[in-house]
């Protein structure tokens, strides 16, 4: 699996600010997982149920700098939340977003990219067993799914605290945004994010946003 923006945007956003153990919910190939190592001093955990995408987020965290802090589970999140007692300070996902719709004859895409292995609701359900009452839990979602997954946080006693909407490029509407919740209530803080400018080039704020995570950009 390539290395998506999503990803980067969620490893390089999420508030990792006192965490002290952090857990990647649908690691891919360990990207979000290696960025909030990167960036903070935490005990990482990440759960990826794809067997090839959990032997090469395996390989990518042995060949990095922070492999004894970071492990790769391979179970579905289900099972994790059942079997594991430990709760966390951070829960991120960058979860499937491809919902009800057909499924790719590439079998490994189709677990990785559609949400009938991990549903928007079960996330959630996991997240709340899983987060620590001071905790935050932060998700890049599609901009379409926004109201569903914002609605269903709140009835699983989520608060909303922080909206990033991310625009692909200058003059065109929101096609992402990313979501941070908490156990407890406070104000909601709501920005927006432009990735490019009208001529496609790198805008200033996701140069500084990501900078310290690309050779060039």
């Amino acid at each position: 699996m390539k290395v998506g923006t999503d990803g980067v945007l969620l490893g390089a956003w999420a508030d990792v600010t006192g965490a002290k153990a952090i857990l990647d919910v649908g690691a891919g190939t360990g990207l979000v997982a290696l960025m909030l190592a990167q960036r903070s001093e935490a005990i990482v955990d990440a759960v990826e149920i794809e067997p090839v995408a959990f032997c090469e987020a395996n390989q990518n965290v042995v060949a990095s700098p922070w492999a004894a802090r970071v492990t790769v589970f391979h179970s579905s999140f289900q099972e994790f939340t059942e079997g594991m007692p430990d709760q966390y300070d951070l829960i991120v996902s960058n979860p499937p977003y491809f919902a009800n719709s057909l499924a790719s004859p590439d079998k490994n895409r189709t677990v990785a990219r559609h949400d009938q292995y991990l549903s928007y609701s079960e996330l959630i359900e996991g997240a709340t067993k899983k987060l620590s009452p001071e905790g935050r839990f932060c998700v890049i979602i599609p901009f379409a799914a926004y109201d569903e997954f914002r609605e269903t946080a709140r009835l699983n006693g989520f608060y909303l605290v922080k909206v990033v909407n991310v625009v692909p490029r200058e003059s065109k509407p929101a096609n992402r945004v990313l979501l941070e919740f908490s156990k407890k209530p406070d104000d909601r803080q709501v920005s927006e994010l432009r990735l490019r400018d009208v001529d496609g080039n790198y805008s200033e704020a996701y140069r500084m946003l990501t900078k310290d995570y690309y050779l060039k950009l």
